[in-house]
């Protein structure tokens, strides 16, 4: 009988730590997303002070700032649909590319930028454009600048796009919107980029470089030519998403956050 109750009471206590437990990692997880939530606020909401506060007064500016609304857009979406910290700690990576922008835009009318802000991820490992560069690849020119020009209106703050670095700077074309809208890259990509970038000193060779062997390979190069006359490397829509789907965060239909870029 004494034994009897000995177990109850050791059954009873192991489910009131267990409870304890629960509640508490409960608490916790709480507070995370409370604190998540309200620091990705902030940036969303700096975010929508600067596109409404801000007109573009040259194609580079306009272009940039078209950028920073779309991601205030996606950012402020992802912030009403985040139920965990790591969708938070998303809509907040996705308002800073977007405050990105917006230094750009105020860059490009001769402005003071504003303050620093915080590295986006992979931001650092893709390097940054140090030098006017103009190539042709595949019958197409392709231009890339560390400043704005004529030439070159569409920005990039820097980062991985579809696993792969691509550097900051200014371009003449949104050439990764492909890899961005299709998750891959195509070997005529990875050529591009071995124009663009080889031998730049703001650019890490790795960059590309591992990007390009892969992209050979997996088109069938076998140092005599490429099999099918050509280069798989798909296209993009000059227009931009007109409203479509950023494809931004792990937020049910918003599809896979990718820290990437849209033309818009």
């Amino acid at each position: 009988m004494i034994a009897l109750v000995v177990i109850v009471i050791a059954v009873v206590v192991i489910i009131g730590v267990l409870l304890w437990s629960k509640q508490q990692q409960g608490a916790a997880q709480q507070s995370d997303l409370d604190d998540a939530k309200a620091e990705a606020r902030r940036w969303v909401e700096r975010l929508g002070g600067q596109v409404l506060n801000l007109v573009g007064s040259n194609d580079a500016a306009k272009q940039a700032l078209a950028d920073a609304s779309e991601r205030h857009n996606a950012a402020a979406s992802q912030l009403d649909q985040a139920t965990t910290a790591k969708q938070c700690r998303l809509t907040t990576e996705t308002a800073l590319e977007g405050l990105y922008y917006v230094r750009a835009a105020r860059e490009a009318m001769g402005m003071d930028p504003g303050p620093e802000l915080p590295d986006l991820n992979g931001q650092r490992g893709a390097g940054r454009v140090t030098e006017y560069r103009e190539v042709d690849v595949e019958g197409q020119r392709q231009v890339a600048s560390p400043n704005p020009t004529e030439e070159t209106p569409h920005y990039y703050p820097g980062g991985t796009v579809a696993g792969r670095p691509v550097p900051q700077g200014w371009y003449s074309q949104p050439w990764w919107k492909p890899a961005l809208i299709g998750g891959a890259w195509g070997v005529g990509s990875f050529l591009l980029m071995d124009a663009l970038f080889g031998g730049m000193s703001g650019v890490p060779e790795a960059a590309y470089a591992d990007g390009l062997h892969d992209g050979l390979a997996a088109d069938g190069f076998d140092g005599g030519g490429f099999d099918g006359g050509g280069f798989d490397h798909g296209g993009f829509d000059g227009g931009g998403f007109d409203g479509g789907d950023p494809g931004f965060g792990d937020f049910g239909g918003l599809g896979d956050f990718d820290m990437g870029d849209m033309d818009v």
